[in-house]
Protein backbone atom coordinates (compact mmCIF):
# COMPACT_ATOMS: atom_id res chain seq x y z
CA UNK A 1 0.00 0.00 0.00
CA UNK A 2 1.15 4.03 -0.98
CA UNK A 3 -0.18 5.33 2.19
CA UNK A 4 1.50 6.04 5.23
CA UNK A 5 1.14 4.76 8.83
CA UNK A 6 -0.22 8.33 9.91
CA UNK A 7 -3.08 8.83 7.29
CA UNK A 8 -4.08 5.09 7.58
CA UNK A 9 -4.34 5.32 11.43
CA UNK A 10 -6.04 8.68 11.42
CA UNK A 11 -8.49 7.13 8.99
CA UNK A 12 -9.22 3.98 11.02
CA UNK A 13 -9.68 5.84 14.01
CA UNK A 14 -12.49 8.00 12.66
CA UNK A 15 -13.89 5.01 10.54
CA UNK A 16 -14.41 2.76 14.11
CA UNK A 17 -15.87 6.17 15.64
CA UNK A 18 -18.32 6.04 13.25
CA UNK A 19 -19.19 2.76 13.21
CA UNK A 20 -19.38 3.12 17.20
CA UNK A 21 -21.57 5.44 17.13
CA UNK A 22 -23.83 3.34 14.75
CA UNK A 23 -23.77 5.82 11.77
CA UNK A 24 -24.40 4.03 8.64
CA UNK A 25 -23.76 6.59 6.25
CA UNK A 26 -20.45 9.01 7.13
CA UNK A 27 -18.00 10.79 4.84
CA UNK A 28 -14.48 9.33 3.80
CA UNK A 29 -13.19 11.89 1.20
CA UNK A 30 -14.66 15.76 0.59
CA UNK A 31 -14.74 15.91 -3.06
CA UNK A 32 -14.19 19.86 -2.90
CA UNK A 33 -14.34 21.61 -6.39
CA UNK A 34 -13.99 25.32 -5.74
CA UNK A 35 -14.33 26.00 -9.35
CA UNK A 36 -14.82 24.49 -13.13
CA UNK A 37 -12.85 26.72 -15.02
CA UNK A 38 -9.62 24.60 -16.21
CA UNK A 39 -6.54 25.20 -18.87
CA UNK A 40 -6.89 21.73 -20.39
CA UNK A 41 -10.53 20.55 -22.59
CA UNK A 42 -9.31 17.11 -21.59
CA UNK A 43 -11.73 14.59 -23.72
CA UNK A 44 -12.99 13.20 -20.47
CA UNK A 45 -14.15 16.04 -18.76
CA UNK A 46 -17.21 18.02 -18.97
CA UNK A 47 -16.34 20.60 -16.52
CA UNK A 48 -15.30 23.28 -19.05
CA UNK A 49 -18.60 23.09 -21.01
CA UNK A 50 -20.16 25.51 -18.88
CA UNK A 51 -21.18 29.20 -20.07
CA UNK A 52 -18.39 31.56 -18.73
CA UNK A 53 -20.66 32.61 -16.56
CA UNK A 54 -19.99 29.79 -14.55
CA UNK A 55 -16.57 29.22 -15.01
CA UNK A 56 -15.75 32.54 -13.46
CA UNK A 57 -17.33 31.21 -10.24
CA UNK A 58 -15.29 30.51 -7.56
CA UNK A 59 -15.95 29.10 -3.52
CA UNK A 60 -14.65 31.10 -1.34
CA UNK A 61 -12.13 30.27 1.58
CA UNK A 62 -14.82 30.30 4.47
CA UNK A 63 -17.64 28.21 2.19
CA UNK A 64 -14.41 25.77 1.20
CA UNK A 65 -13.91 25.37 5.23
CA UNK A 66 -17.30 25.52 5.80
CA UNK A 67 -17.74 22.48 4.03
CA UNK A 68 -14.82 20.85 5.31
CA UNK A 69 -16.10 21.33 8.75
CA UNK A 70 -19.97 20.42 7.40
CA UNK A 71 -18.72 17.45 6.44
CA UNK A 72 -16.33 15.98 8.91
CA UNK A 73 -14.45 14.28 6.44
CA UNK A 74 -10.52 13.02 7.47
CA UNK A 75 -9.82 13.20 4.25
CA UNK A 76 -10.14 16.47 1.81
CA UNK A 77 -9.51 16.14 -2.60
CA UNK A 78 -9.62 19.56 -4.09
CA UNK A 79 -10.33 19.04 -8.23
CA UNK A 80 -11.84 20.93 -10.74
CA UNK A 81 -11.16 22.25 -13.09
CA UNK A 82 -7.47 23.08 -12.32
CA UNK A 83 -7.28 24.41 -8.50
CA UNK A 84 -4.28 26.03 -8.95
CA UNK A 85 -6.00 28.78 -10.78
CA UNK A 86 -8.00 29.79 -7.94
CA UNK A 87 -6.10 32.71 -6.03
CA UNK A 88 -7.07 31.19 -2.69
CA UNK A 89 -6.11 27.83 -2.89
CA UNK A 90 -2.17 28.23 -1.01
CA UNK A 91 -5.03 29.62 2.19
CA UNK A 92 -7.38 27.11 1.86
CA UNK A 93 -5.02 24.33 1.93
CA UNK A 94 -2.92 25.83 4.49
CA UNK A 95 -6.48 26.10 6.76
CA UNK A 96 -7.17 22.76 5.96
CA UNK A 97 -3.99 21.37 7.04
CA UNK A 98 -4.11 23.22 10.29
CA UNK A 99 -7.52 21.47 11.14
CA UNK A 100 -5.21 18.00 10.11
CA UNK A 101 -7.13 17.21 7.60
CA UNK A 102 -5.41 14.79 4.51
CA UNK A 103 -5.26 17.22 1.25
CA UNK A 104 -5.47 15.67 -1.97
CA UNK A 105 -4.55 18.39 -4.39
CA UNK A 106 -5.63 17.21 -7.97
CA UNK A 107 -3.85 18.76 -10.76
CA UNK A 108 -2.76 18.07 -14.61
CA UNK A 109 0.65 19.66 -13.19
CA UNK A 110 0.95 22.61 -15.93
CA UNK A 111 1.18 24.90 -13.35
CA UNK A 112 2.65 23.42 -9.80
CA UNK A 113 6.40 24.31 -10.69
CA UNK A 114 5.37 28.02 -10.84
CA UNK A 115 2.93 28.00 -7.33
CA UNK A 116 5.11 25.23 -5.28
CA UNK A 117 6.61 27.76 -3.29
CA UNK A 118 3.19 28.50 -1.77
CA UNK A 119 3.20 25.41 -0.16
CA UNK A 120 5.68 23.61 2.42
CA UNK A 121 5.94 19.76 2.18
CA UNK A 122 3.63 18.05 5.22
CA UNK A 123 2.46 14.46 5.68
CA UNK A 124 -0.92 16.10 5.20
CA UNK A 125 -0.67 17.58 1.96
CA UNK A 126 -0.45 14.99 -1.01
CA UNK A 127 -0.05 16.67 -5.11
CA UNK A 128 -2.22 14.44 -7.22
CA UNK A 129 -1.21 14.54 -10.56
CA UNK A 130 -2.91 13.31 -13.51
CA UNK A 131 -1.02 11.05 -15.98
CA UNK A 132 -3.63 8.87 -17.83
CA UNK A 133 -1.38 6.78 -20.13
CA UNK A 134 1.80 7.22 -21.50
CA UNK A 135 3.08 9.86 -23.82
CA UNK A 136 0.64 9.84 -26.81
CA UNK A 137 -2.32 8.58 -25.04
CA UNK A 138 -2.14 11.43 -22.31
CA UNK A 139 -1.51 14.02 -24.45
CA UNK A 140 -4.24 13.00 -26.71
CA UNK A 141 -6.87 12.68 -23.81
CA UNK A 142 -5.72 16.03 -22.81
CA UNK A 143 -6.23 17.71 -26.25
CA UNK A 144 -2.87 19.39 -26.39
CA UNK A 145 0.75 18.27 -27.05
CA UNK A 146 3.28 18.58 -24.40
CA UNK A 147 1.13 18.12 -21.21
CA UNK A 148 2.46 14.59 -20.08
CA UNK A 149 6.41 15.75 -20.35
CA UNK A 150 5.05 18.80 -18.25
CA UNK A 151 3.37 16.64 -15.70
CA UNK A 152 6.33 14.74 -15.17
CA UNK A 153 8.82 17.35 -15.14
CA UNK A 154 6.10 18.65 -12.00
CA UNK A 155 5.91 15.04 -10.68
CA UNK A 156 10.13 15.70 -10.54
CA UNK A 157 10.67 18.82 -8.75
CA UNK A 158 7.84 18.20 -6.25
CA UNK A 159 9.44 14.37 -5.24
CA UNK A 160 13.08 16.76 -5.02
CA UNK A 161 11.14 19.06 -2.92
CA UNK A 162 10.13 16.38 -0.69
CA UNK A 163 6.25 16.67 -0.93
CA UNK A 164 4.46 13.57 -1.00
CA UNK A 165 2.97 13.06 -4.62
CA UNK A 166 0.84 10.32 -6.21
CA UNK A 167 -0.02 9.44 -9.71
CA UNK A 168 -3.92 9.66 -10.61
CA UNK A 169 -4.76 7.34 -13.67
CA UNK A 170 -7.79 6.90 -15.71
CA UNK A 171 -8.23 4.24 -17.98
CA UNK A 172 -10.62 4.46 -21.02
CA UNK A 173 -11.09 2.63 -23.92
CA UNK A 174 -8.33 1.27 -26.18
CA UNK A 175 -5.83 1.02 -23.27
CA UNK A 176 -4.73 -2.77 -22.79
CA UNK A 177 -3.43 -4.63 -19.93
CA UNK A 178 0.42 -4.61 -22.03
CA UNK A 179 0.63 -0.50 -22.27
CA UNK A 180 -1.40 -0.23 -18.89
CA UNK A 181 1.55 -2.14 -17.03
CA UNK A 182 4.48 -0.72 -18.60
CA UNK A 183 2.62 2.75 -17.79
CA UNK A 184 2.23 1.94 -14.33
CA UNK A 185 6.18 0.57 -14.46
CA UNK A 186 7.07 3.87 -15.51
CA UNK A 187 4.70 5.91 -12.47
CA UNK A 188 6.60 3.69 -10.18
CA UNK A 189 10.16 4.45 -11.42
CA UNK A 190 9.44 8.25 -10.69
CA UNK A 191 9.20 7.10 -7.23
CA UNK A 192 5.72 8.66 -6.63
CA UNK A 193 3.65 7.15 -3.18
CA UNK A 194 0.91 5.38 -5.32
CA UNK A 195 -1.29 5.66 -7.60
CA UNK A 196 -5.23 6.28 -7.64
CA UNK A 197 -6.41 4.24 -10.67
CA UNK A 198 -10.16 3.92 -12.03
CA UNK A 199 -11.80 3.00 -15.66
CA UNK A 200 -13.22 6.22 -17.40
CA UNK A 201 -16.96 6.12 -17.13
CA UNK A 202 -19.38 7.91 -19.39
CA UNK A 203 -21.33 9.92 -16.86
CA UNK A 204 -23.55 12.57 -18.15
CA UNK A 205 -21.31 15.99 -18.60
CA UNK A 206 -19.46 14.40 -21.13
CA UNK A 207 -20.36 13.56 -24.58
CA UNK A 208 -17.45 11.84 -26.27
CA UNK A 209 -19.06 8.33 -24.95
CA UNK A 210 -16.80 6.21 -27.57
CA UNK A 211 -13.62 6.75 -24.82
CA UNK A 212 -15.27 4.91 -21.75
CA UNK A 213 -15.16 1.30 -21.03
CA UNK A 214 -18.17 -0.84 -20.49
CA UNK A 215 -18.47 -2.61 -16.90
CA UNK A 216 -17.64 -6.01 -18.22
CA UNK A 217 -14.53 -4.27 -20.38
CA UNK A 218 -13.34 -2.65 -16.84
CA UNK A 219 -13.47 -5.65 -15.09
CA UNK A 220 -11.51 -7.80 -17.38
CA UNK A 221 -8.90 -5.21 -18.36
CA UNK A 222 -8.40 -4.69 -14.16
CA UNK A 223 -8.17 -8.49 -13.96
CA UNK A 224 -5.35 -8.65 -16.76
CA UNK A 225 -3.71 -5.71 -15.51
CA UNK A 226 -3.39 -7.19 -12.17
CA UNK A 227 -2.23 -10.72 -13.55
CA UNK A 228 0.55 -8.70 -14.73
CA UNK A 229 1.71 -7.01 -12.16
CA UNK A 230 2.71 -9.47 -8.99
CA UNK A 231 5.86 -9.28 -8.12
CA UNK A 232 6.47 -6.22 -10.44
CA UNK A 233 6.46 -3.23 -7.02
CA UNK A 234 3.50 -1.28 -8.13
CA UNK A 235 2.14 0.80 -4.97
CA UNK A 236 -1.81 1.91 -4.83
CA UNK A 237 -3.24 4.50 -2.82
CA UNK A 238 -6.72 2.43 -2.68
CA UNK A 239 -7.52 -0.44 -0.55
CA UNK A 240 -6.88 -3.91 -1.84
CA UNK A 241 -10.23 -4.77 -2.26
CA UNK A 242 -11.20 -1.86 -3.78
CA UNK A 243 -8.87 -3.66 -6.43
CA UNK A 244 -10.27 -6.92 -5.76
CA UNK A 245 -13.64 -5.16 -6.85
CA UNK A 246 -12.06 -3.53 -10.32
CA UNK A 247 -10.92 -7.17 -11.20
CA UNK A 248 -14.73 -8.39 -10.66
CA UNK A 249 -14.31 -10.57 -7.52
CA UNK A 250 -16.67 -8.53 -5.84
CA UNK A 251 -20.21 -7.43 -6.05
CA UNK A 252 -20.45 -4.24 -4.15
CA UNK A 253 -23.28 -1.72 -4.23
CA UNK A 254 -22.24 1.62 -4.91
CA UNK A 255 -21.96 4.22 -1.39
CA UNK A 256 -21.77 7.62 -2.76
CA UNK A 257 -22.21 9.42 0.74
CA UNK A 258 -18.92 8.11 1.17
CA UNK A 259 -17.32 10.64 -1.29
CA UNK A 260 -19.68 13.79 -1.17
CA UNK A 261 -18.83 16.72 -3.80
CA UNK A 262 -19.17 20.21 -2.72
CA UNK A 263 -18.96 22.57 -5.88
CA UNK A 264 -20.09 26.20 -6.61
CA UNK A 265 -23.73 24.74 -7.13
CA UNK A 266 -23.54 23.11 -3.73
CA UNK A 267 -23.67 19.80 -2.46
CA UNK A 268 -24.22 17.65 -5.47
CA UNK A 269 -26.48 14.41 -5.67
CA UNK A 270 -25.72 11.56 -5.50
CA UNK A 271 -22.08 11.89 -6.79
CA UNK A 272 -18.99 13.50 -7.88
CA UNK A 273 -19.86 12.82 -11.33
CA UNK A 274 -23.42 12.26 -11.58
CA UNK A 275 -26.15 15.23 -10.91
CA UNK A 276 -29.04 13.80 -11.51
CA UNK A 277 -30.52 14.30 -8.53
CA UNK A 278 -29.37 18.10 -8.11
CA UNK A 279 -27.99 19.63 -5.59
CA UNK A 280 -28.88 20.08 -1.50
CA UNK A 281 -28.43 23.77 0.27
CA UNK A 282 -26.38 21.97 3.21
CA UNK A 283 -24.54 18.54 3.73
CA UNK A 284 -26.94 17.27 6.62
CA UNK A 285 -29.58 17.90 3.68
CA UNK A 286 -27.60 15.87 1.36
CA UNK A 287 -27.44 12.55 3.67
CA UNK A 288 -30.87 12.76 5.12
CA UNK A 289 -33.21 14.20 2.07
CA UNK A 290 -31.27 12.31 -0.89
CA UNK A 291 -33.02 9.27 -2.29
CA UNK A 292 -29.63 7.05 -2.21
CA UNK A 293 -31.61 3.71 -3.18
CA UNK A 294 -32.49 5.33 -6.31
CA UNK A 295 -28.57 5.45 -7.57
CA UNK A 296 -26.07 3.16 -8.38
CA UNK A 297 -25.49 -0.21 -10.96
CA UNK A 298 -28.59 -1.95 -11.22
CA UNK A 299 -30.84 1.10 -9.61
CA UNK A 300 -30.05 3.65 -12.11
CA UNK A 301 -29.08 3.15 -15.88
CA UNK A 302 -26.93 5.70 -16.19
CA UNK A 303 -25.00 4.00 -13.25
CA UNK A 304 -24.60 0.57 -14.87
CA UNK A 305 -21.17 0.95 -16.18
CA UNK A 306 -19.28 2.75 -13.48
CA UNK A 307 -16.80 1.36 -11.38
CA UNK A 308 -14.93 4.64 -9.71
CA UNK A 309 -13.60 4.79 -6.57
CA UNK A 310 -15.52 8.10 -5.46
CA UNK A 311 -18.39 5.24 -5.59
CA UNK A 312 -17.01 2.10 -4.53
CA UNK A 313 -13.69 2.73 -2.22
CA UNK A 314 -15.97 3.81 0.81
CA UNK A 315 -18.09 0.24 0.13
CA UNK A 316 -14.55 -1.41 0.24
CA UNK A 317 -13.40 -0.18 3.25
CA UNK A 318 -16.42 -0.88 4.70
CA UNK A 319 -15.85 -4.31 3.61
CA UNK A 320 -12.48 -4.64 5.05
CA UNK A 321 -13.71 -3.33 8.69
CA UNK A 322 -16.41 -5.48 8.44
CA UNK A 323 -13.99 -8.62 7.15
CA UNK A 324 -10.67 -7.98 8.00
CA UNK A 325 -9.42 -11.42 7.37
CA UNK A 326 -10.80 -11.38 3.72
CA UNK A 327 -8.51 -8.02 3.84
CA UNK A 328 -5.51 -9.66 5.03
CA UNK A 329 -5.78 -12.74 2.78
CA UNK A 330 -6.49 -10.28 -0.29
CA UNK A 331 -3.30 -8.31 0.92
CA UNK A 332 -1.39 -11.18 1.00
CA UNK A 333 -2.14 -13.08 -2.25
CA UNK A 334 -3.75 -10.14 -4.19
CA UNK A 335 -6.83 -10.20 -6.10
CA UNK A 336 -7.54 -13.42 -7.70
CA UNK A 337 -7.13 -12.84 -11.82
CA UNK A 338 -8.62 -16.14 -12.79
CA UNK A 339 -11.42 -18.37 -12.38
CA UNK A 340 -15.37 -16.72 -12.20
CA UNK A 341 -16.21 -13.46 -11.82
CA UNK A 342 -18.63 -12.48 -8.65
CA UNK A 343 -22.25 -12.05 -9.99
CA UNK A 344 -23.32 -8.39 -10.87
CA UNK A 345 -25.84 -6.88 -9.04
CA UNK A 346 -29.66 -7.31 -9.77
CA UNK A 347 -31.18 -4.64 -12.05
CA UNK A 348 -34.52 -3.00 -10.34
CA UNK A 349 -34.41 -0.27 -12.61
CA UNK A 350 -36.80 -0.19 -15.74
CA UNK A 351 -34.80 -0.77 -18.77
CA UNK A 352 -31.31 -2.03 -18.32
CA UNK A 353 -28.22 0.16 -19.47
CA UNK A 354 -25.61 -0.24 -22.51
CA UNK A 355 -23.51 -3.61 -21.01
CA UNK A 356 -21.04 -5.44 -23.53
Amino acid sequence: MGVPLIQRFSVARYILRQRMNGRRRYPLVLMLEPLFRCNLTCAGCGKTDYPEEVLKRRLSMEECLSAAEECGAPIVSIAGGEPLIHEEIPRIVAALLKQKRFVYLCTNGLLLKKHLNAYAPSPYLTFSIHLDGARERHDALACRTGVFDSAVEAITVALQRQFRVTVNCTLYEGMSAEEASAHFDFVMGLGVEGMTVSPGYSHSGVFEREIFLSRSRSRQLFRDILKRGRDRGWRFNQTTLFLNFLAGNESYVCTPWGNPTRNIFGWQRPCYLCADGGYAADFRALIDETDWDSYGPGRNPRCDNCMLHSGFEATAVNDLFAHPLKGLYVSLRGPATDGPMAPELPVTHGRRGKRE
